[in-house]
């Protein structure tokens, strides 16, 4: 048995919907600009110029309800719905035709974002970390197994907040879609069982004040609520 220095902390993990068992975490990836509207209201093109990812770490990923710690540090705290790709086999370098081979399951999850702090990283040049990694930032429902719901490549996506509409898409208008997301991340990192991708949010990304409750979901999957702390 090895001999740790303190006790290690407990394995992050998810619930699955319908079963006891947990789905241990190992990193999560997200993708940027992956629906051409949100593209163009963050003021990019939207043309399929590579896929590009940034990551959270895998303890940032809470149960989607009860109450969610409006982070410090902030003014400007938005809201991103995205569809959560849940891997179950690993692979370098896969193919965008065995991708989807590769897939346990899904869920719908929220990229909490500090855009002040991003804004400000982007114009000094320096990482995102700050604006995206922070604690309990990933919030996500209990996943659905592929035997349970297939592959989606279709069904409405949205988010409100204090029951206003502030997004709505389909998963059919991803730019990349989940096989070739899976493919071109294992051809920069070996996937391992475990990892989490978040694949991108629609348009409609907006602020969000302690208090404030969230409501998401995507068709087939799943839905999810939870309130802002009040700090």
């Amino acid at each position: 048995m090895t001999d740790y220095v303190f006790t290690p902390a407990h394995i992050p993990s998810l619930a699955i919907q319908g079963s006891d068992a947990r789905f241990p975490l190992r990193r999560v990836f997200c993708v940027g600009r992956n629906y051409s509207e949100h593209a163009r209201e963050m003021g990019h093109d939207p043309d399929r110029e590579p896929p590009f990812f940034f990551m959270k770490p895998a303890d940032a990923v809470v149960p989607a309800e009860g109450v969610i710690a409006y982070p410090p540090l902030t003014a400007d705290l938005h809201h991103e719905v995205e569809l959560v790709v849940a891997i179950g086999k690993g692979g370098v370098d896969i193919s965008r035709e065995e991708a989807l081979s590769h897939v346990w399951g899904y869920g719908v999850g929220i990229d909490l974002t500090r855009r002040d702090l991003q804004a400000q990283a982007k114009k000094l040049s320096r990482p995102w970390e700050w604006a995206k990694a922070f604690d309990e930032s990933a919030p996500t429902t209990a996943l659905q197994p592929v035997s349970a719901i297939g592959h989606p490549s279709t069904g409405k996506i949205w988010l409100k907040v204090n029951d206003e509409q502030r997004q709505v898409g389909d998963l059919a208008d991803l730019i990349w879609s989940v096989s070739e997301v899976i493919s071109h991340a294992s051809k920069s990192v070996a996937l391992k069982a475990g990892d989490l991708i978040f694949t991108g949010t629609p348009a409609g990304v907006g602020a969000v004040q302690p208090g404030d409750v969230l409501t998401a979901g995507i068709d087939g999957i799943g839905e999810l609520s939870f309130t802002l702390s009040q700090g």
